[in-house]
């Protein structure tokens, strides 16, 4: 089978999120699973194409854009950059990088990939059997293919799956949108798959044409179908569907996520020796400038987007009576400036043991992972979550709210029973974060108690294989041949 996958970024291309961690892992396993895999993004003005190996293949006058190619490190999956200099040469890929907010013509950027990269598949490749979308920058492609593309002999039996991974970010746009879309604007009208309170929503349009619909971990397929809280006013639409989304949890890739191996740790370590944890922790507090003779002391860290779907409003409840406590404070992340200066001042009081660095940086993101004890993730709400997820395969133990991935993934820790890989809490407000917090320091005193949270940990298994598999399981729903 032949799986063709669209988005917005691609590691180790062009990144933003987590979504170019599943880009850049998932079509290897799938590779290893037999299957031809192709990617395409835009080609955004951020890409080395000499670095990686990028050759112009094909131009197009209509619409107008080029089409580079290369291959996939450690594969054969090749990978296809649309171009088009008025909507990709420009610094950011989603935002702008100066004012941090959205392009104006950012419906006109998507649309433009969408139905060029559709247009280039439909004429030059030999067969598609799966057309995999991902998230709203790919909401129209069903349609589109639906609409425009089914008379081609390569998309003639093409079925298409929609993933979602954040339903927070739809991509709504104002209603005359529609008439830059290509689709007939009679469609436009209350009720319609393209209408949304009067707006044009790409992810509804995706989730109303795709054969299938995934989320990135179980429990968010269920939340996005209860309420307005996680559907995001397409809770209905998601539950009008014949079959119900399916939740495949997200992996994480071994090779690079490896205490044994990993070239930004100050030490490596395992899970059978653990020695090199300590000099990881110093080399954080070092790092960030704080006393680094106190290890015996946990190292609480957070790595996020400082932004209210990560809990930050309760992580700023509950940090100056966490710092009242003999711990220490790291965190890295940027977002929300009033957040940020919030954070900030209340390190400030603390500079001996607290800091924030308002960067992203991936050499210092895998140091935290490894040199923390505990780990931070008070989400408001979480579809899938990679930190956690890295911080267990680090032997740093995971704090977090049960829901979407972080529910699926963290188990709370039982004495009686020594079973467990970290600790949780359920309603949303800083008592309760406090509380989880509080349960993790008791234990991180008695030794022999936290060394089997570690090893419960370390010994889990979110490898990307076991979730290729379950998508592996869905394409073979469509197989025809």
């Amino acid at each position: 089978m032949h799986i063709v996958m669209l988005a917005g970024e691609c590691v180790p291309y062009a990144k933003v999120g987590g979504l170019a961690d599943v880009l850049g892992a998932l079509p290897r396993e799938l590779e290893k699973l037999g299957y031809s895999v192709s990617i395409f993004i835009p080609r955004y003005r951020s890409i080395d194409l000499e670095k990686f190996g990028f050759e112009r293949i094909a131009g197009f006058d209509v619409p107008s854009f080029d089409v580079y190619r290369t291959v996939l490190p450690s594969s054969s999956i090749e990978v296809y950059l649309i171009g088009h200099d008025a909507f990709f040469g420009r610094k950011g890929i989603y935002t702008d990088p100066i004012t941090g907010w959205d392009f104006p013509d950012q419906a006109d950027r998507w649309i433009f990939f969408q139905r060029s990269a559709l247009e280039f598949i439909a004429t030059t490749m030999e067969k598609v059997d799966v057309l995999h979308c991902h998230d709203h920058q790919t909401g129209l492609a069903p349609a589109y293919l639906e609409r425009f593309y089914r008379g081609y002999p390569s998309m003639a039996r093409t079925a298409t799956v929609f993933t979602i991974h954040n339903m927070g970010y739809q991509g709504v746009f104002p209603a005359d949108t529609m008439a830059r879309t290509g689709f007939n604007t009679a469609e436009f009208f209350p009720l319609s798959p393209f209408e949304f309170f009067g707006m044009l929503n790409f992810m509804k349009v995706g989730v109303v044409f795709a054969n299938a619909v995934t989320t990135v971990s179980p429990t968010y397929a269920l939340e996005i179908q209860q309420s307005k809280e996680f559907g995001y006013g397409l809770e209905g639409v998601v539950r009008s569907r014949l079959e119900p989304p399916v939740g495949i949890l997200n992996g994480i890739d071994y090779d690079l996520w490896n205490p044994a191996n990993d070239a930004n740790l100050a030490a490596p370590y395992t899970i059978d020796d653990l020695s090199g944890k300590q000099k990881n922790k110093a080399a954080v507090l070092r790092e960030f400038g704080l006393d680094d003779r106190r290890l015996d002391r946990p190292l609480l860290a957070m790595i996020s987007r400082i932004d209210v779907q990560k809990g930050i409003d309760l992580l700023i409840g509950v940090l100056r009576d966490v710092l009242a406590q003999d711990v220490a404070f790291v965190m890295l992340g940027a977002g929300n400036r009033d957040a940020e200066n919030q954070i900030g001042r209340i390190v400030s009081d603390f500079p001996a043991k607290a800091a924030l660095r308002v960067d992203y940086d991936d050499r210092l993101a895998h140091l935290i992972e490894a040199g923390a004890d505990i780990f931070l993730m008070p989400s408001k709400y979480e579809p899938c979550g990679l930190n956690q997820m890295y911080s267990m395969r680090y032997g740093t133990t995971p704090v977090v709210r049960a829901t979407g991935g972080l529910a699926d993934t963290v188990q709370e820790f039982d004495p009686l029973t020594g079973t467990g890989t970290g600790f949780r809490f359920g309603p949303y407000d800083a008592l309760h974060f406090k509380e989880a917090i509080a349960r993790a320091l008791r234990y991180y005193a008695d030794k022999p108690m936290w060394r089997r949270v570690m090893a419960n940990a370390m010994a889990s298994d979110f490898s990307w294989a076991r979730s290729a598999r379950r998508y592996a399981d869905l394409f073979e729903r469509f197989r025809k041949d």
